[in-house]
């Protein structure tokens, strides 16, 4: 509702309240008072500029003071159309505080949970993907995989850049949910990024499976208000994007 439903239609200088114009139900400056009635129109006229819900309500105090002021004594206004359009706006100030209020929570709890973040430095991780984690001291190689369903057998096959398998992990029946897999790195491999592909059957049925990578965690980040975690392999990934903590 509109507080130009507020008006006696039998009072047409109420009724342009509507518009938000300079005619919005202030009298011509009589002549001795030009200076307060320029004031008063110029006021009129700067109202439809209001955008904040502070603006719009003084925007609506200042009409609905000019309404009564200018109200039929015979065929006053409705006092509960009054009061509903008032509740309403007190609303939406209360809305807009709120809305502060909850983006400065929202600001705090990242900046929170970055400095939680940084606990986890040092830390193993695994994420999707499908590189062999490398020890070149050890000549080891590790990564995982998750299996939804038991598997009577998995083999994981171990490739070189070119895409050459220089050796496969045998690893049995397995069961359901996440497994790690370790594979002795050859002396003719060595320095090499190596990839790995998992084969997980039921019987003749094959399964499917998810490749997991294994990195270490070398900081914490916040990207776009969200956390993330930069691995040891250089990249960066979201923080739900970490499929397990090691």
């Amino acid at each position: 509702m509109s507080i130009s439903a507020l008006g006696n239609n039998n009072n047409p200088a109420l009724n342009s309240l509507s518009g938000f114009g300079a005619s919005a139900a202030t009298p011509a400056p009589k002549a001795g008072k030009s200076a307060k009635g320029s004031a008063a129109g110029g006021d009129a006229t700067n109202l439809g500029g209001a955008t904040s819900a502070e603006d719009q309500s003084n925007r609506f105090l200042k009409l609905l003071v000019a309404q009564m002021s200018n109200q039929d004594p015979l065929n006053p206004m409705d006092s509960a159309q009054v009061t509903s359009q008032m509740a309403q706006i007190s609303t939406v100030q209360g809305v807009q505080t709120l809305n502060k209020t909850v983006s400065g929570l929202d600001s705090q709890f990242t900046q929170l949970q970055t400095m939680q973040g940084a606990a986890l430095v040092g830390h193993d991780v695994a994420t999707e993907g499908k590189t062999v984690r490398v020890d070149e001291d050890a000549k080891k190689g590790d990564g995982g995989f998750e299996i939804t369903n038991p598997a009577t057998s998995v083999s994981i096959d171990i490739m070189n850049p070119a895409g050459t398998v220089i050796g496969t992990v045998k690893m049995g029946p397995q069961e359901a949910g996440r497994h790690s897999f370790d594979f002795d790195v050859p002396d003719s491999a060595k320095g090499q990024p190596l990839t790995f592909k998992v084969s997980a059957m039921n019987n003749d049925k094959p399964l499917d499976s998810l490749s997991l990578s294994y990195n270490s965690i070398e900081a914490v980040s916040n990207v776009d208000g969200k956390l993330a975690v930069e691995l040891d392999n250089g990249k960066r990934v979201a923080y739900d994007a970490v499929w397990a903590f090691l």
